[in-house]
């Protein structure tokens, strides 16, 4: 699978941060913890190469906890700075505070040194469409400041919060890259919504997801919908067990797997599936 799905607003976005990374001291950057390493764009990589940064595995809440600790493990390993964060529930600004401080350290005492005690770190908060970068943001505020939705696409311009005494922030509009050509990112970006459904096939991306399940939460399908995934059945097959399970049946009798595809992907997305992680460090 090859994506190509790069609206306007995401080259301008781009154009945008080029233009204001001069006068940024930290990128932070949003993920998914549910899928860490596909909710990474490498363009934001690249484009803040040479800035102090940091790493938010956002939605922890709906991440497998076990898998999140081996993400945290990993790229500390690697020497970033990185933490999890619940966007929904707030409560992190202590924890964020004190990782930022850490990652200006070197910045905060040049700003002693001049007599700028105190003085804002200018922050620009960046990931890709749908990983709740403005929810982020409120609950850092403690208010609802930057517009957000459980849909991507939302914040379509460059938006400047503020933290009295400690931060400023900008928020960016999310950003993916021009083409998507590793097709287990593809999938994985689709699982969670960051790719609209409409360009995408239902059944196809639910039997993906179910073979995604199957390997690592096999019980998960088993206690929401009441059937077993086996291995000499095609993850199709399991869909078609799942729309009987439900009742899904459209005329003479056939199977409605689209609409058990939806709802399958829905509640997924929702997290009634279970606190589940997608993707493991080093696994191909």
């Amino acid at each position: 699978m090859s994506i190509n799905w790069y609206p306007g607003h995401m080259a301008k976005s781009r154009r945008l941060m080029l233009e204001d990374l001069k006068n940024i001291d930290l990128v932070c950057e949003i993920t998914d913890a549910r899928i860490p390493k596909s909710s990474r764009n490498p363009d934001l990589v690249e484009l803040s190469a040479g800035k102090r940064r940091i790493i938010v595995l956002n939605r922890a809440d709906q991440a497998d906890p076990a898998a999140t600790a081996r993400w945290l493990e990993f790229y500390r390993a690697q020497g970033s700075i990185v933490m999890q964060t619940n966007s929904q529930q707030g409560g992190f600004l202590p924890q964020f505070r004190e990782t930022v401080f850490s990652a200006c350290s070197d910045l905060i005492e040049k700003h002693s040194l001049k007599g700028q005690t105190g003085k804002n770190i200018r922050i620009m908060i960046v990931g890709i469409p749908n990983v709740g970068k403005s929810s982020f943001i409120n609950r850092l505020l403690g208010k609802k400041a930057a517009i957000a939705a459980d849909k991507p696409g939302v914040t379509r311009g460059k938006q400047w919060f503020s933290v009295p005494g400690a931060f400023d922030f900008m928020d960016m509009p999310g950003m993916l890259w021009p083409k998507i050509e590793d097709e287990a990112v593809g999938y994985a970006l689709a699982f969670v919504g960051t790719i609209k459904d409409e360009i995408l096939d239902p059944e196809d991306l639910a039997c993906r997801l179910i073979s995604v399940l199957g390997r690592h939460y096999p019980d998960v399908i088993t206690a929401r919908y009441g059937v077993d995934i086996r291995e000499d059945e095609l993850p199709f097959d399991t869909l078609e067990k799942m729309a009987r399970a439900r009742g899904f049946l459209l005329a003479r009798g056939e199977l409605d797997t689209l609409r058990m595809s939806k709802i399958f992907l829905n509640e997924f997305r929702g997290g009634k599936l279970g606190r589940l992680t997608l993707e493991y460090p080093h696994e191909e």
